[in-house]
């Protein structure tokens, strides 16, 4: 078993996750891995939880903070399940912060998104493309991989569903 990620706290209290690669490195994860995420982040934001400042810092740079109330609640829950002293657990962070990213600036991903009342559920074919986007060298999702994966995954579903 890999050793865990060594932790440092910064001047300002954050605690940084000191990640020996850079994020193009990490791990692809599985689906299952993003759902978990997704609804134990939701589960956070519904109990109001909170959680401490804290980052990555990655061998070569970048510094990835994350000052906003709500990433540092999904990451403690990710924190939760999926342990980010270990590449896979800062994989699925940042996949997961991706997403939520992309899903606020992204209009084409809408289609991939539905909107409830107690909060959004996205579609599975989404989650999956998520779960094996390469990471940017910024921590992340290779939006144009994502889309190219998505365009293609619909594709397949309208060609096997008009035969």
């Amino acid at each position: 078993m890999a050793q865990p990620f060594p932790r440092a706290v910064a001047e300002d209290g954050t605690e940084l996750h000191l990640v020996p690669i850079q994020p193009p490195r990490l791990p692809r994860v599985a689906k299952r891995d993003l759902e978990r995420a997704w609804e134990a982040a939701h589960d956070a934001a519904q109990a109001g939880h909170d959680g401490p400042c804290r980052g990555f810092r990655f061998a070569g740079g970048p510094d990835v903070l994350l000052r906003d109330r709500d990433a540092r609640a999904w990451a403690a829950s990710v924190d939760r399940i999926a342990d980010l002293s270990t590449a896979h657990g800062v994989s699925v962070c940042l996949r997961l912060l991706g997403l939520v990213a992309l899903i606020a600036d992204a209009a084409w991903i809408a289609r991939f998104v539905t909107i409830r009342r107690d909060g959004a559920a996205l579609d599975g074919a989404l989650l999956a493309a998520a779960a094996r986007t390469r990471l940017t060298e910024d921590g992340d999702l290779d939006e144009m991989e994502l889309r190219a994966m998505l365009d293609r995954s619909v594709h397949k579903e309208s060609v096997s569903c008009s035969a």
